[in-house]
């Protein structure tokens, strides 16, 4: 697997490498407290739309971590960001997350797609063996999303993170795997009519 910035491009959605340059972007359409309901950072301010993006570059320079900028093709809007991490090269796995969209744009064929084509790169380009997703257990719209693009439960871990209202979050995992990826590529290509 190389890691190194890519560009993704759908029919609705482009994924490009995340910058500062995206900045007000973001914070145009991110500051809104629904979007960051069960995240376990909080985004309420310019200040903390440039540490989010901070800490992602981060990650990326150490090589955990690949992030993007979620661009509505349409109207060239930035809509949200989301991101690969927890890079194993050794175990040929990913995780897809960091996942966050305006909420204009929730429950659109958005998501779907860049999930699409985030997994489609993981496991045609990278080779991945598995790719997870995990989000927090009482987020029911994101687990629902989750299963909707075909990947499968597995598990609980219980007290997995401190959330910044002090609440400990038990996360649920997902994983997709390469044997499974071709049926769930066919799955997603026939709901978003491809």
């Amino acid at each position: 697997m190389t890691i190194r910035p890519i560009t993704l491009e759908g029919r609705r959605v482009r994924l490009e490498p995340l910058t500062v340059n995206h900045l007000d972007g973001l914070v145009a359409v991110g500051l809104d407290e629904r979007i960051w309901r069960w995240s376990p950072s909080q985004v309420r301010s310019r200040a903390d739309m440039r540490a989010y993006i901070d800490s992602a570059l981060a990650d990326q320079q150490d090589g955990t971590s690949l992030p993007f900028a979620t661009i509505h093709r349409g109207s060239g809007y930035v809509i949200g960001s989301t991101r690969y991490g927890n890079i194993d090269f050794e175990n040929r796995r990913v995780e897809i997350g960091w996942t966050w969209i305006a909420p204009r744009w929730q429950r659109t064929a958005v998501n779907s797609e860049a999930k699409y084509l985030m997994l489609n790169n993981a496991f045609d380009s990278w080779g991945c063996a598995r790719v997870e997703f995990k989000t927090d257990i009482l987020n029911q719209p994101s687990r629902t999303a989750i299963l909707r693009i075909g990947a499968k439960e597995e598990g609980v871990l219980r007290k997995h993170m401190l959330t910044a209202d002090g609440r400990f979050r038990d996360s649920i995992y997902y994983s997709i795997l390469d044997t499974e990826w071709p049926s769930v590529k066919a799955l997603l290509e026939n709901k978003l009519n491809m």
